[in-house]
């Protein structure tokens, strides 16, 4: 879809030159800082330069002082714990980072993880029942899940066994708080929204490090697991999480765990680390384990010491990896397909299909594809035999996804998740009303112009400037991610100086001329796209291309339009 492009407001000048000559950086990096609102040296230069040392007191999370206290009870007085998580890469990461931690302090601690068939996420009855029989625990800890889940809690309670809550999901107006040890939910407070569990997970053991110091405990041996969590789960990379991530990554590089090592080999990534390796080369093998059987091997991984074993499950991992490709890419045609025969995108403002066998591991990142491609919520359920289906959604900026689920919950079985990403469960017999009732819930809740993909644009600079010091500059604002997006830029005046080239099908080679300089450009999966007439404005991200030892600065074009002096 065509896209509108915004381009970026003219930052402080008085703001921008102080921090510039201040920071000692270009003036076109100020303005960057200036516009995402860091306004002052001081503020700026947290921002660049994140430190472990600036972390704040874990007890300013709600509910993690007396999390601290039963969990140090438990392991002190050898109280039988049973981790309670989910199958994506937060739910394993956490369970991994938790479950060393107790078990290097003395705890008899056990993992479980539910069956994404048969049990579906997170706590259930189905679930619960299995953990007891295989592990009977005194105390479990449900992780990465668990805020709203007031009938296992109950569940819980009456087979004699406490319950403690690590999660970050959006609480109902009533939570499982009064029937448990312990609610620790950041978005129960003030602040500290934006965690993921791996990021919870790791204020938990700070204070109970804090509290009862280990000797043999380095919590930054744990950093590592905690970037791969966060980057994964596609939390905003503010705050803590900047801090967990940028120094995790370099964490990653000396990485004290045989099942890191062990992934990174098969995945084929090289150091330094970036937060592309764990969200395209990492997070998916950890993940293939979960979308197509059983989490457990995930776990197994990233529990063990032993290298030859770390090798034997992370070749298996990269294997199942393999077999996801191909249902992914078998159930996203088929959706695609649908798509292009019911979808209007001048009518509708949502996108809803389903069908019998579509493989329910698969469906959420199939929903982002036809998301990102169409620009609208979409929402893609496989069912079963029986017509019970399990689903995923994805949104667009400035829809809430779970409030538009809401208003359609009469039809659902279940759902819940965030404001950009929510799993859901209902019956076949219900697909076409849900289509109908999300479409209004939509339409209620955004605009026609939400409806208009937009390319915001980050800072106008002239192409010739593009080198490898300005390279070095941009990482500084690294790590990239959500709410921390990589500087997109954009060139004004820019002329072919040859014929683009076309690689590997689909992709073209631009050489580009601006202020009678060149610069090679590359433009992924463009080359049926028809380029407009030169003179261009270009839109695009500067990254680093290594090839035989040497570095240099790559651009990477993201779209392309006539250079007509347009503002918008």
């Amino acid at each position: 879809m065509q896209r509108r492009w915004i381009l970026p407001t003219t930052p402080d000048e008085v703001l921008t030159r102080r921090l510039a000559v201040e920071l000692g950086i270009p003036g076109v990096v100020a303005g960057l800082l200036t516009s995402r609102g860091f306004t002052t040296p001081d503020v700026a230069s947290l921002f660049l330069d994140p430190r472990l040392a600036t972390l704040r007191p874990p007890e300013e999370i709600p509910g993690i002082p007396e999390a601290t206290a039963r969990l140090l009870e438990a392991v002190e007085s050898k109280e039988r714990i049973t981790l309670y998580g989910d199958y994506d890469v937060d739910g394993v990461s956490s369970l991994t980072i938790l479950c060393r931690y107790l078990r290097l302090a003395g705890g008899q601690v056990e993992c479980f993880i539910p069956d994404r068939a048969s049990e579906g996420y997170g706590l259930s009855t189905a679930g619960i029942t299995r953990c007891l029989r295989e592990t009977m625990p005194s105390i479990v800890v449900a992780v990465d899940c668990g805020t709203n889940s007031r009938a296992e809690a109950q569940q819980l309670g009456k087979a004699g066994c406490e319950l403690v809550v690590l999660d970050h999901h959006e609480p109902d107006a009533e939570t499982v708080g009064p029937l448990c040890a312990s609610l620790v939910n950041p978005k129960l407070g003030p602040d500290f929204h934006y965690l993921c569990s791996a990021g919870i997970v790791f204020k938990l053991c700070h204070a109970m490090q804090k509290t009862h110091p280990v000797d043999t405990i380095d919590l930054r041996d744990f950093l590592d697991l905690v970037a791969v969590g966060t980057v994964a789960d596609i939390v905003p990379l503010v705050g803590e999480n900047r801090i967990f991530v940028k120094a995790g990554l370099r964490q990653l590089a000396r990485s004290r765990w045989a099942g890191l090592h062990a992934l990174l080999h098969v995945s084929g990534a090289t150091a330094p680390y970036t937060p592309s390796d764990v969200g395209f080369k990492i997070g998916p093998r950890i993940n293939a384990a979960g979308r197509l059987g059983s989490a457990t091997e995930a776990l197994l991984l990233l529990l063990t010491d032993d290298a030859n074993e770390a090798t034997r499950i992370a070749a298996q991992l990269d294997q199942q990896n393999r077999e996801r490709q191909a249902v992914e890419r078998d159930v996203t045609l088929q959706a695609e397909e649908w798509v292009d025969y019911n979808f209007d995108p001048e009518r509708h403002a949502t996108i809803v299909t389903g069908k019998k066998d579509w493989h329910q591991g698969v469906v959420g990142i199939v929903a982002s594809r036809i998301a990102r491609r169409w620009h609208r919520p979409t929402l893609i359920v496989g069912f079963d035999e029986t017509g019970a289906g399990k689903g995923s959604g994805r949104s667009i900026e400035g829809l809430p996804l779970v409030e538009a689920l809401g208003r359609c919950s009469d039809l659902l079985d279940a759902f819940g998740g965030h404001d950009m990403a929510a799993g859901l469960s209902l019956q076949e017999s219900r697909l076409g009303e849900l289509r109908e009732r999300f479409e209004s819930a939509t339409r209620e809740l955004i605009s026609e112009e939400d409806l208009v993909p937009r390319l915001r644009l980050d800072a106008e600079l002239d192409l010739s400037l593009v080198d490898e010091e300005w390279l070095d500059t941009q990482e500084r604002l690294a790590p990239f991610g959500t709410s921390n997006a990589q500087p997109l830029l954009f060139s004004r005046g820019v002329t072919p100086s040859s014929t683009p080239r076309i690689l590997k099908e689909k992709h073209l080679r631009l050489e580009l001329k601006s202020s009678g300089r060149r610069r090679d450009a590359i433009w992924f999966n463009a080359s049926l796209d028809a380029l407009p007439r030169p003179p261009w404005d270009v839109a695009y991200t500067v990254n680093r291309n290594t090839w035989q030892g040497r570095d240099e600065a790559q651009v990477q074009i993201v779209a392309i339009r006539s250079s007509t002096g347009e503002t918008a």
